[in-house]
């Protein structure tokens, strides 16, 4: 015979089959009145240690994110809607997992419940993409900037072969003219549409370790200095900076400007990147020894198809539209942006983000 009120027996029944780890917490007592069995394949301890000791679930918490962890955890208790929280955790076999909670607090203000999923998986294909994605950016960067300068040479010198020449040869050179063109316009137009393609997608937050994806954005720019005749350096100190980021788009915009700084950097000059956490906001600075911005287009770098674009110091077409979108998309972060510059002595872009 049916029950008069089937959904509590049903619903017991749907989170002890879950792959998703279902709990219940008593704000008052501090114990936990729920565990489904996929906590067990989660954290590798038994439930009944969990319900004996609450509190050792904290020490599970890896030690850089358990200052996170309390404050997702008074948010909840004061109202905030929770939907996404990641974190990492150790587990009693030694393995770092990470997790995603999203805790809700009862209408009566007396239980913490939710669901908390293992994200491991995830994690290491996204930061995988993450980062085969920034080598291919910075290598489309180191490109355009490093075909300019031999294509634009080709460019000048089939012209001035093509003077004076035979039918038949000026016919070659024109093909090796225009050919030499379309290979500098093709990089820049692919480059132009990838930033273009990013900034239209969807807005999708994860907590990541800013510093870590700087760094591996970096790896590619440190590696080829020859090849672009500038020096980088880059200055993070070892200790990771947790934001809640879009990082495929906000490493993107990273790129953009060290793309801009190669392109307005004679060879011989140094583009630097550093990153400083100062508590409530983190600072990201992209600074080179370059050409400068002329003050006549300080007030309208920002503009959307802004009089400022102007063609790098070896001839590179500038799109146009990328400080307009890296401001947008700063801005989507909660962030702003801004800069420092003087003809003959350089810029530096600032951005700061929120914690």
């Amino acid at each position: 015979m049916l029950s008069s009120n089937p959904a509590p027996g049903f619903l017991e029944s749907l989170a002890e089959g879950s792959d998703q780890v279902i709990f219940s917490f008593e704000v008052a007592s501090q114990r936990l009145s729920y565990l489904n069995p996929a906590f067990e394949e989660v954290w590798s301890q038994t439930r009944r240690s969990a319900v004996d000791n609450p509190q050792g679930l904290l020490e599970t918490v890896h030690p850089e994110d358990l200052a996170y962890v309390r404050k997702i955890y008074r948010n909840v208790l004061n109202g905030r809607i929770i939907k996404d929280a990641e974190f990492r955790i150790r587990t009693h076999g030694g393995r770092e997992r990470w997790v995603c909670v999203c805790p809700h607090l009862s209408e009566d203000h007396s239980y913490v419940m939710g669901y908390v999923s293992d994200v491991t998986a995830q994690k290491h294909y996204n930061d995988t993409l993450k980062k085969y994605s920034d080598k291919k950016n910075s290598i489309l960067n180191i490109l355009s900037h490093d075909l300019a300068g031999p294509l634009g040479m080709i460019h000048s010198l089939s012209q001035m072969l093509g003077d004076g020449k035979e039918e038949g040869a000026r016919e070659i050179i024109g093909i090796i003219e225009k050919s030499s063109r379309q290979g500098v316009q093709l990089i820049q137009d692919f480059i132009k549409q990838e930033f273009l393609e990013s900034s239209e997608v969807k807005l999708i937050r994860r907590r990541v370790d800013l510093a870590q994806a700087i760094r591996e954005s970096m790896e590619e720019y440190l590696a080829t200095q020859q090849l672009t005749g500038k020096t980088f350096r880059l200055h993070a100190s070892g200790e990771p900076v947790f934001l809640e980021v879009d990082d495929n788009k906000f490493m993107q915009v990273i790129n953009n400007l060290i793309s801009n700084a190669i392109k307005f950097t004679p060879d011989g000059g140094q583009i630097t990147v550093a990153l400083e956490d100062k508590g409530e906001t983190v600072l990201v600075t992209v600074a080179d020894t370059g050409v400068g911005i002329p003050e006549r287009y300080h007030a309208t770098l920002f503009d959307k198809f802004t009089r400022a674009r102007r063609p790098g110091i070896k001839g590179e077409p500038s799109v146009g539209l990328g400080m307009s979108i890296i401001k947008t998309i700063v801005e989507w972060h909660g962030g702003r942006i801004w800069f420092k510059s003087a003809e003959g002595k350089g810029s530096t872009f600032f951005i700061e983000l929120p914690r």
